[in-house]
């Protein structure tokens, strides 16, 4: 229900006149980003490819796991994955920034894209937009081929599948507890699937916002801002359990193959304009 509004609300700024139409088609590919995000509760990648728990658990140990005596690992060992010794070892102050990091994710590359409308550089707006859309394509991609579960999931449930299990805000429930807020609670309780861990798209988000920064030719402070939100965000994502660091590093590879994507696709549509109105160059 909540796509139909957003779409019905960017149909009314496309009517209503050409300052209005000028943002909703550079703001376009959020629109369909949060629509085909919001699309995936109705055909869950669970019913697409099996659900990976335990292979992934297991590979994230075989990489990064290591023996702590006298802790009981999901599989019974004493060998604990990065995710499985936070979840016993936290602190309040990590907890917060932690939060403060996660709520970053959605907001700061929308921010950058609306600073970018709002200077008048409206080709890098919608040019950054666009890519920003194309790396959650090879994301959702990422989802429906490989299903996967997040290492709260493991921490809670063990390495049974059990389609329909709710959401879950993990060590962000700390935030929430310490500041009184439902905020994470109210997302996670919304969120369209929970075996859609790999890759992290939480640690594509910032990495987008960070090259184009540098694209664009901001300031070099932008840049550094982004890349230190990121860096937080991917910290986050395994201090919290609800990533593996495998899941973050394919997030990162995500938003660069996104990235690489979507600018050659740019560059062909660009020389073939080029060509199509000059002619060939002599």
């Amino acid at each position: 229900m909540a796509s139909l509004y957003l779409v019905g609300f960017f149909a009314l700024l496309f009517c209503i006149n050409m300052k209005t139409r000028s943002f909703a088609c550079c703001f376009l590919p959020w629109m369909i980003y949060a629509v085909l995000y919001d699309s995936m509760r109705f055909y869950p990648n669970y019913l697409v490819n099996d659900i990976d728990v335990q292979g992934l658990y297991e590979a994230e140990k075989s990489l990064f796991g290591f023996s702590v005596p006298g802790a009981v690992a999901a599989d019974g060992t004493n060998v604990l994955i990065p995710g499985e010794w936070f979840n016993l070892h936290h602190w309040a102050w990590a907890d917060i920034l932690a939060g403060l990091f996660y709520l970053c994710w959605i907001p700061v590359p929308a921010v950058f894209a609306l600073y970018l409308y709002f200077k008048g550089e409206k080709k890098w707006c919608f040019r950054y937009s666009a890519a920003f859309l194309v790396v959650n394509l090879v994301g959702f991609v990422g989802y429906y081929l490989h299903p996967a579960s997040a290492p709260w999931y493991v921490i809670l449930h063990g390495f049974e599948p059990v389609v329909g299990t709710p959401g879950n805000m993990a060590g962000l429930a700390r935030f929430d507890e310490m500041t009184g807020l439902s905020i994470f609670h109210v997302l996670y309780n919304a969120n369209a699937n929970v075996f859609a861990a790999v890759p992290s798209l939480h640690a594509s988000y910032l990495v987008v916002p960070t090259i184009y920064a540098i694209m664009s030719k901001r300031r070099w402070y932008a840049s550094c801002i982004f890349a230190f939100i990121g860096v937080g965000i991917w910290v986050t994502a395994v201090y919290t359990g609800h990533h593996y660091i495998i899941d973050v590093l394919l997030g990162i590879l995500t938003a660069l193959v996104g990235v690489l994507l979507f600018e050659g696709i740019n560059h062909l549509l660009r020389r073939h304009r080029h060509l199509h109105h000059d002619g060939p160059l002599a």
